[in-house]
């Protein structure tokens, strides 16, 4: 699939196209999360009913309360003027969301094999880097938009409801859900921050039980989708600029918020906030946190923390497995 023109450079500040993207983000995050009602209060059942998911979840945040123990109070309850801002991919979920997205497309037949194919193999090099590639997700945002082209916004929104039941829900990080909650426990709004469509990240916001999402905004025109973006993808910088214009429109004292992140990219948002956070963190990020004594936290399992990618036997097995969801859903439709 072609290319759109206007391909995201690995390194840059902001511009206006990223300016465009966070304010129109920011919009539709706010549009959404006052629409809303009743808000959810409760924390949902985001993983499997088994005992050993339910004793990962209460392990997790037995481990938080102690942390939690020895460092300042925080978050700090009833400050109304703080808020928190969590990254998505490989952050508060395992994974790409766009590539577990686009999974799910092709079961409901959006697409052939060969773009599967071109999912499978680019969600097998996420997990097996660890890190997000901006030329990666660039290539999966043009295929998405591509595929999407001609829908309706209401039936994706439907339809990724069940996706996020059949891929996502059991991909969730049982200890950044329970940061995600303190801060919900402590009166603070969260909201995800990621270069996902945002009618995906508000899904799984929702789902969560987070106040909103702020994710990349694709045109519509009378509900249906043109194929096109609204700026750019809120990658990097352009997350910055989101995160910036809802503290704005929200009236938040950015000094008082907290964001949290895997990811080097997103060192521009981690830095506009006055309690940064690198979750499960890549290297450069790990660097960077440790240089400017910022917190970090490492949920990640069968690895050491220290490591960002993982053996290469297991990154071979990544790809056969991949390989093999192709084949096997293949097979189902046939």
């Amino acid at each position: 699939m072609a290319a759109l023109g206007w391909l995201t450079p690995r390194r840059r500040s902001a511009t206006a196209r990223s300016v465009l993207a966070g304010e129109a983000s920011a919009e539709a995050a706010r549009k959404t999360a006052q629409a809303e009602a009743p808000p959810f209060t409760e924390a949902p059942d985001s993983t499997p009913d088994a005992p050993d998911a339910a004793r990962s979840i209460a392990e997790a945040e037995a481990a938080e309360a102690s942390r939690a123990a020895a460092e300042p109070e925080f978050p700090v309850p009833g400050d109304d003027l703080a808020a928190a801002f969590f990254d998505l991919d490989n952050t508060v979920m395992q994974g790409a969301a766009i590539f577990h997205f686009g999974r799910g497309l092709y079961k409901r037949e959006f697409f052939q094999r060969r773009e599967l194919a071109r999912f499978a193999w680019q969600q097998a090099w996420f997990r097996l880097a660890g890190v997000e590639d901006p030329e990666h997700m660039q290539d999966a945002r043009d295929s998405a938009l591509s595929i999407v082209k001609g829908h309706r916004v209401s039936e994706l929104m439907s339809i990724g409801e069940e996706i996020y039941d059949e891929y996502m829900a059991e991909r969730i990080w049982p200890g950044t859900r329970a940061l995600a909650q303190a801060h919900l426990d402590a009166g603070q709004k969260v909201w995800l921050v990621t270069a996902a469509p945002v009618e995906t990240a508000t899904i799984i916001a929702r789902r969560l039980g987070l106040t909103g999402a702020l994710g990349t905004v694709a045109e519509s025109v009378d509900g249906v989708y043109t194929g096109r973006l609204v700026g750019e993808p809120l990658h990097g910088p352009a997350k910055a600029e989101a995160v910036r214009a809802l503290a704005g429109a929200e009236g938040l004292d950015l000094d008082r918020c907290a964001a949290y992140s895997d990811s080097h990219n997103d060192i521009p948002m981690l830095s506009l906030v006055g309690h940064p956070y690198a979750i499960n963190p890549d290297t450069k990020l790990r660097k960077h946190a440790r240089a400017h004594d910022w917190r970090l936290r490492d949920y990640r399992t069968g690895r050491k923390a220290v490591k960002v990618g993982v053996p290469a036997a297991a990154g071979v097995g990544a790809i056969a497995g991949g390989t093999a969801a192709a084949i096997a859903l293949h097979r189902r439709r046939r």
